[in-house]
């Protein structure tokens, strides 16, 4: 059965994900559904296995290699001082990080605690391409000039 994750990819692979950031060696980077902290992207493993384990070795270090990127291009493009990478596959059992840009002008409260926890991620601002094109360019770029 296909997850909320094969139809991101299928349309990303089509050229019909507007959030779709980059596409490298391992997955997607998209931007996320919402965007509780400017910048937060998720890697999207393509081709879709179930988790993490389920890549062979040199795979594997493609994908580590890849979040990597990804977290570089958050950190030299954003100003964020930290990143959180983030991968569960409960809710959706295809491999996919989140990857979270931290910032040091978030409130001590909020930026020691983990983003899901310190976010209200169900009711955070929507994803827009018109208001997050800037900062996907800029993550893209990097990308491309790895």
């Amino acid at each position: 059965m296909p997850t909320a994750i094969h139809r991101k990819i299928a349309l990303a692979e089509a050229g019909n994900l507007p959030s779709a950031i980059a596409r490298l060696p391992s997955g997607w980077v998209v931007a996320g559904d919402v965007q509780p902290l400017k910048g937060y992207c998720i890697l999207l493993a393509h081709p879709s296995v179930k988790d993490f384990n389920a890549l062979e070795h040199e795979a594997r270090a493609q994908y580590g290699r890849d979040m990597g990127r990804v977290g570089d291009a958050l950190l030299a493009e954003l100003g964020s001082y930290r990143i959180n990478y983030e991968t569960w596959g409960n809710l959706d059992p295809a491999l996919h990080t989140h990857i979270v840009p931290r910032y040091l002008d978030e409130p001590d409260e909020l930026r020691f605690l983990p983003p899901r926890q310190a976010y209200d991620w169900p009711n955070g601002r929507a994803f827009d391409l018109r208001e997050d094109r800037g900062w996907m360019d800029q993550v893209a770029r990097f990308l491309k000039g790895l």
